[in-house]
């Protein structure tokens, strides 16, 4: 559809189920009206940027990739561990227009414009390390590597998934890249699955980061997820019918705003310690050490690695089956059990783990104010909270009766300022093509 009839087709309105969706939104509801209108707003702004860019009455198709949240398997994937995420409703949006050539042109709002001639830019080259045009080039190789074709387009996007929050705004925008590929030049068949691996493989080997696959997963999938990482080459994922708004709550994300300087070495510590202990049992990873195998050889453990390394490894075994019996209760639609183990995961991660603050600065432990905030207002109202991601600053998260999630997010932003207290959805739709 050419730009000028998109715009008119938004400004009427006829796009607003499409847009509730995404935002997990009824639109015939009169209460999410001004919402909706938000991202009626949004939308159009995004094309009007997109013409001013890439030039009027362009063929263009609108896509959308959600964020995600991380809900229990706090450092467990690095171990080839399990996980449960899920998509939210905060999402990187695209306004693309296919091209003649093999040149990929995106502009994200407030970057620079990235410009990949796929033909050239073919594999990695460590002066573009850590730059989002070797991106764009890796997903566009990894696509050809897994068979797919790759082509050209022309990108304006623009996201409300907050760097550094922890809700995966680089995963989201490397799927975005794939999603727009796997549209244009592939019919839509590209999986999630295959959409997410070949994300990875651009962050690892083209972008120069060695993360892991979660927060691909989740962003590409939709919904909740359980994922497992035993075979970390060819993870299991499996979707989970299980519905947060149905039972009342919503998902709560706070922005502590700490600062995330040097934190290199605190981030680097929990594989390396949970590896130590994997190694006096000969595993290069917990994932096979049983619990029973660390109380059992706790001395000698600890003479080797340390108190720290041990408790780390504790966490993550036990957190690995927490994660099992989370699933379990999702897919009994036990709530009661599932808030249950998110507060046991955020006991654990306090306490064992230890990815709460860092005790290079003592004094800032705005991740541990967030939680005891949490717990003096949730307590005695059927609410879970925990540490969400990787930890020692960030965010933490929080589910909510919708009864009270007003007072809550007032609370939350009384103390880390307004709009720290992001309230959200689990989102449904993964990465899509909406138009």
């Amino acid at each position: 559809m050419i730009t000028s009839e998109l715009k008119s087709k938004i400004k009427s309105g006829a796009l607003d189920e499409k847009f509730a969706a995404l935002r997990e939104l009824d639109a015939s509801d009169a209460k999410n009206a001004s919402a909706i209108s938000a991202q009626r707003e949004r939308w159009l702004s995004a094309v009007e940027s997109f013409e001013e860019i890439y030039g009027v009455d362009r063929d263009v198709s609108l896509f959308s990739v959600p964020g995600r949240s991380e809900i229990m398997g706090n450092h467990t994937d690095h171990q080839h561990g399990c996980v449960i995420a899920a998509s939210i409703t905060l999402d990187c949006i695209a306004v693309a227009s296919k091209r003649d050539d093999a040149v990929i042109r995106i502009k994200s709002a407030g970057f620079p414009e990235d410009v990949v001639d796929t033909k050239k830019f073919r594999s990695p080259d460590e002066s573009r390390f850590f730059k989002s045009d070797a991106i764009i080039a890796g997903v566009a190789d990894g696509f050809r590597a897994n068979g797919f074709s790759v082509g050209g387009y022309d990108a304006f996007t623009t996201s409300d998934v907050l760097g550094g929050s922890g809700l995966s705004s680089s995963a989201a925008f490397e799927d975005m890249v794939g999603n727009i590929l796997s549209h244009f030049y592939n019919d839509g068949k590209v999986t999630a699955t295959e959409l997410s691996t070949i994300s990875q493989y651009a962050e690892n080997v083209f972008f120069g980061k060695p993360c892991g696959l979660m927060d691909q997963m989740a962003c590409a999938w939709g919904g909740l997820i359980t994922i497992d990482f035993n075979d970390p080459a060819h993870p299991k994922a499996e979707g989970l019918d299980f519905s947060l708004t149905n039972h009342g709550y919503s998902l709560c994300i706070t922005a502590t705003g700490g600062n995330h300087a040097d934190l290199n070495e605190d981030y680097a510590s929990v594989p390396a310690e949970m590896k130590a202990v994997a190694a006096e049992f000969g595993a290069p990873v917990l994932r096979p050490v049983a619990l029973g195998d660390i109380i059992a050889s706790s001395h000698p453990v600890r003479e080797k690695a340390g108190d720290r390394a041990w408790l780390r490894a504790y966490h993550e075994i036990r957190e690995n089956g927490r994660v099992a019996a989370t699933v379990d209760c999702l897919k009994n639609d036990d709530l009661d059990g599932f808030l249950r183990y998110i507060l046991a995961s955020g006991d654990s991660s306090y306490k064992y783990l230890q990815n709460v603050y860092t005790t290079k600065n003592v004094r800032e432990q705005g991740l541990s104010v967030a939680l005891a905030v949490s717990e003096s207002y949730l307590e005695d109202k059927r609410g879970a909270w925990r540490v969400h991601g990787g930890g020692f600053a960030g965010t933490v998260q929080a589910f909510v009766p919708n009864e009270y999630v007003e007072g809550y997010r007032e609370l939350l932003d009384s103390v880390f300022g307004i709009g720290a207290c992001m309230v959200l959805r689990i989102r449904a739709l993964g990465a899509v093509r909406v138009l």
